[in-house]
C-alpha cells in the first residue's frame, strides 16, 4: 500500500515535530510562505511547497494533494473573521480530504471565571483573535458536513517546551515582568509541545466528525503559580507578585488581555476519543 499524504497548513514547531514523529512513514507536503525555510523542512522529510494564505492563487494545487490535512497556520492579525481559513477550504474543496485536524484555542471559551469547563460550553470569545478562531471553527464544521471530511478542532492552550522558542518563561523571569497577587491572580492552562504533536497525529487517525477537543495536560495552576514553577527549576528568582490595578499600570495591553481570562479546561474526551496518554501530565514534568 501506499504511504499515506498528509498537507501541513504553517510548519513551524509543532509541525517539525509531527515530522519528527512520521520519521518517514507518510509522504508529507509542507506549505510554507518563506523560501528561506525549505531547506529546513526538506532537512526534516517534508516536500516543501510555496504557498501563501492571504494569495489564493498559490493554492490551487492543494486540492486532492494529500488524504489528511493539518492545518496549523494562525488567522490574520485583524478583522473577526479568519478570511485565510477561508481560502485554503475554497482550495481543497475541488478535491476535499478525508480529514482535517485544525488548531484552534481553548481562548474561544473567553472568561469563565476560574470554572471547570469541557467541551460542551458555548464559545464566548472576549477578544479579537478568538473571534477569528470561533470563525474558522463555524466555517471548518460546516466545510467537513458538506464534503463529507471528518473534521477535528483542537482547542490549545499555552504551549510549552524547554527546547521551544518562546516555550519556556526563562526570558520573562529574566527581566524581572512581575505576576498579579494570589487574590487578583487567573487560572492557565498548559500543553507541552510534545504532546499536543502526538494529539495532532491521534485526531487525525482517531477524531470524530466536526468535534471540538480540548487538548491540553492535567494542571490546574494559577498563572503566578506557574511562573513560581519555572523560577525554581531555573534557578531564578520567582516574579513579583502585584495588584491588578499595578498591572494594569504598568503592563502591555497583549499582557493584560491573558490576565482577563482564567478557566480550568477538562481534557476527559481528548483521553477518551483520542486515547492519548500524556507524557507529560503537568508543567513541573514538562520543564
Amino acid at each position: 500500500m501506499s504511504s499515506p499524504r498528509l498537507l501541513i497548513i504553517g510548519c513551524g514547531d509543532v509541525g517539525l515535530r509531527v515530522l519528527k514523529l512520521l520519521a518517514g512513514r507518510w509522504r508529507v507536503f509542507a506549505l510554507s510562505s518563506s523560501p528561506g525555510r525549505h531547506a529546513a523542512l526538506r532537512a526534516a522529510g517534508a516536500v516543501p511547497l510555496a504557498g501563501n494564505l492571504d494569495e489564493p492563487a498559490t493554492l490551487a494545487r492543494l486540492a486532492g494533494l494529500a488524504d489528511f490535512v493539518l492545518h496549523l497556520a494562525p488567522p490574520a492579525r485583524d478583522g473577526d473573521a479568519d478570511a485565510r481559513t477561508r481560502r485554503l477550504l475554497a482550495a481543497l474543496a475541488r478535491k476535499p480530504p478525508a480529514a482535517l485536524v485544525y488548531a484552534s484555542t481553548t481562548g474561544v471559551y473567553g472568561d469563565c471565571r476560574g470554572a471547570w469547563i469541557d467541551e460542551t460550553r458555548a464559545p464566548d470569545p472576549a477578544t479579537d483573535r478568538a473571534r477569528r478562531r470561533v470563525d474558522a471553527e463555524a466555517r471548518l464544521r460546516a466545510f467537513g458536513r458538506r464534503h463529507g471530511t471528518r473534521v477535528s478542532l483542537l482547542r490549545i492552550p499555552g504551549i510549552y517546551a524547554r527546547d521551544r522558542d518562546g516555550g519556556h518563561p526563562r526570558e520573562r523571569l529574566a527581566r524581572g515582568t512581575p505576576v498579579l497577587r494570589r487574590e487578583d491572580d487567573v487560572f492557565t492552562n498548559h500543553i507541552h509541545a510534545d504532546d499536543l504533536a502526538r494529539a495532532c497525529l491521534l485526531a487525525l487517525l482517531r477524531g470524530r466528525p466536526q468535534r471540538a477537543v480540548n487538548v491540553c495536560d492535567d494542571s490546574q495552576l494559577r498563572m503566578g503559580d506557574y511562573c513560581d514553577l519555572a523560577a525554581d527549576l531555573a534557578g531564578l528568582p520567582r516574579p513579583e507578585r502585584i495588584p491588578r490595578e499595578e498591572a494594569e499600570a504598568r503592563l502591555g495591553a497583549l499582557a493584560l488581555s491573558f490576565w482577563r481570562e482564567s478557566r480550568r479546561i477538562g481534557n476527559a474526551r481528548m483521553k477518551r476519543e483520542l486515547r492519548l496518554v500524556l507524557r507529560y501530565p503537568t508543567p513541573r514534568d514538562g520543564l
